[in-house]
């Protein structure tokens, strides 16, 4: 019988995946990888603590209703983010069709020379482009890939994959498998929060039929968060009631994800990037949800031994992510049957309302800043803040416009405004204030 010899590349694998399990997954803390939709959103998710930002340009994302970033603004972002020594990915995750190679090694090789930090694909045809035209690039397969074995990435590792966003229908345990399984240079990242597409691994095709936008191409229009009624086929005309209050029901809408209180299990099962979804959300949302697992992860790692500690059961960080839009919290996938409660049945809510964001340093007992919301002289303001600032209060005495004209109400939005503060508020901090 002839033997079969193993490969160089089988054998080197072997050698990582052994260095691999024998890895201590608590040495280094993991990265938290927030969404930027715009500039301004990106230098609010690096303020407030993310360690990598992702984003789109105008094309090959899978956000086209986002502002999304011009090649100028790539370019800037960019050096920003190097500058204070953080990552940028850019996605080209649609599912390519033959005519969307058009233009695309050209935009390909302008990341590149911008010198991106990765790119997120999910389709094999833009892997295999990229991996020819751009050798050093580094890929991360996007979560649109529905990667669920080990199988797949290790036949993904030799076309110079060195991320896999995992598909969101794992456990947890599978997860811990499936890194027993790979090389070590292979990475896992997965969501952590935000909200979820009810289909399978995103891949839906209600807005296509419904909408004749494209899901898979950045064109969603999000008909699961549509209102629906049941009507029988031989009863043309009549309804059945099936909702659950007068805005009727979202028989097709997920639940919010949330694993704030499941970091530990996650790191332990070999994931190194978290990540937060919302490119089309609020500078509110990204920075609130941001600067709450910046600190969930540094508690973690700040314990005494981390190797031993438990997950960080802190109540204020669920209160924290409540003070932003969401919807019922779920742990989706990670626990299996653990959690069947998968669907929503109610609108967003949110505790706080956002209304103003920090332009400059305070200085000389005022800071300047930008409206958002209506508030006005006697309301109690709480900051967000990712430095000691954090949810302190601020009595608002007193505001005065750029005219120094005094303001009992500010209700412009967008104006800009001069809040008397003894707090040494820093650019980018926000103010909100409790519903």
């Amino acid at each position: 019988m002839k033997t079969y010899k193993k490969t160089k590349i089988e054998s080197e694998n072997e050698i990582s995946i052994k260095k691999n399990n024998e890895t201590n997954r608590f040495e280094k803390k993991p990265e938290l990888l927030a969404p930027a939709g715009t500039f301004n959103k990106a230098m609010v998710a690096l303020y407030f603590g993310a360690d990598a930002i992702y984003f789109a340009g105008k094309k090959f994302g899978l956000r086209a209703f986002a502002q999304n970033f011009e090649d100028d603004d790539i370019k800037k972002t960019i050096d920003y983010a190097h500058d204070l020594g953080k990552k940028v990915y850019i996605t080209v995750n649609i599912l390519a069709h033959e005519d969307d190679f058009d233009g695309l090694e050209d935009y390909i090789l302008k990341l590149v020379e911008y010198k991106v930090d990765a790119l997120i694909i999910s389709d094999l045809g833009i892997i295999s482009l990229v991996h020819k035209i751009a050798p050093k690039i580094e890929i991360h397969v996007s979560t649109q890939a529905n990667i669920l074995n080990s199988y797949a990435i290790n036949f993904l590792a030799k076309f110079g994959v060195k991320r896999i966003i995992l598909a969101r229908e794992l456990s947890i345990e599978e997860i811990k498998k499936i890194k027993n399984k790979i090389p070590e240079s292979i990475s896992l990242e997965c969501f952590v929060h935000g909200a979820m597409c009810i289909s399978y691994s995103g891949r839906c095709l209600l807005s296509n039929y419904l909408a004749g936008r494209d899901s898979n191409h950045g064109e969603c229009v999000q008909p699961c968060r549509w209102e629906y009624s049941l009507c029988e086929k031989s009863r043309k005309g009549e309804y059945f009631e099936i909702q659950e209050d007068s805005r009727g029901t979202y028989i097709l809408n997920s639940k919010d994800l949330c694993m704030i209180s499941h970091l530990r299990e996650l790191i332990d099962a070999g994931v190194t990037s978290l990540k937060v979804e919302g490119r089309m959300k609020s500078e509110y949302y990204v920075a609130t949800v941001v600067n709450t697992y910046r600190r969930a992860i540094d508690s973690l790692y700040n314990s005494k031994d981390h190797n031993k500690t438990e997950n960080i059961e802190n109540e204020d960080f669920k209160k924290e992510l409540e003070k932003t839009s969401h919807r019922q919290f779920t742990t989706g996938f990670f626990f299996g049957d653990k959690d069947k409660e998968f669907f929503e049945t109610s609108m967003p809510v949110q505790s706080h309302k956002f209304v103003a964001i920090i332009l400059e340093d305070a200085k000389d007992g005022f800071v300047k800043l930008e409206q958002r919301n209506r508030f006005k002289v006697g309301d109690t303001l709480e900051v967000l803040s990712p430095d000691k600032n954090f949810n302190k209060q601020i009595i608002v005495d007193y505001i005065k416009d750029e005219f120094e004209n005094s303001i009992d109400d500010a209700r412009t939005v967008q104006q800009t405004l001069f809040l008397k503060t003894s707090l040494l508020l820093k650019k980018n901090d926000i103010l909100r204030i409790k519903i």
